[in-house]
């Protein structure tokens, strides 16, 4: 399970959420299971390399106090593909167990998708040059000029 940390804001808006941006935090709101919202900001960095393949869960610390949380919503930029907010969920154990498994069944799908892609794509080139080096070999031989 991943791990980040978490830090407690008290500002909000539009022009808190930039100044955390500019300092390579992201905003973003932990909420669930009766608990009241509590906004955090994460680190950017740390943040996008967690979330490149599908999590199952996240440990996050929030004032020392550690909880599973899973995404649940993400706002990406559309241009920078930048992560500008997140919500995060709490999960139980059994919660966290479940998401684990649907991720592991994700990603073996997507490396199984990615690896018959390249197998298609390797027979494709094959066939291209097998093509290329028959017409190569029934071309006629280009006449030489004669020397001046």
């Amino acid at each position: 399970m991943s791990k980040l940390t978490a830090e407690s804001r008290t500002d909000f808006g539009k022009g808190a959420a930039r100044r955390l941006r500019r300092d390579g935090k992201v905003p973003a709101v932990v909420y669930g299971h009766g608990t009241s919202p509590v906004h955090v900001a994460l680190d950017a960095h740390e943040l996008t390399l967690i979330l490149r393949k599908k999590p199952a869960a996240i440990e996050v610390t929030v004032n020392g106090k550690a909880e599973n949380v899973a995404p649940r919503d993400l706002q990406i930029d559309p241009v920078t593909r930048v992560i500008e907010h997140v919500d995060l969920v709490i999960v139980t154990a059994a919660e966290a167990a479940k998401l684990a498994r649907d991720a592991a069944e994700h990603n073996a799908k997507v490396e199984a998708a990615s690896l018959h892609a390249a197998e298609l794509a390797s027979a494709k080139a094959a066939f291209r040059a097998e093509r290329q080096e028959a017409e190569d070999a029934a071309a006629p031989a280009p006449a030489s000029t004669p020397a001046e």
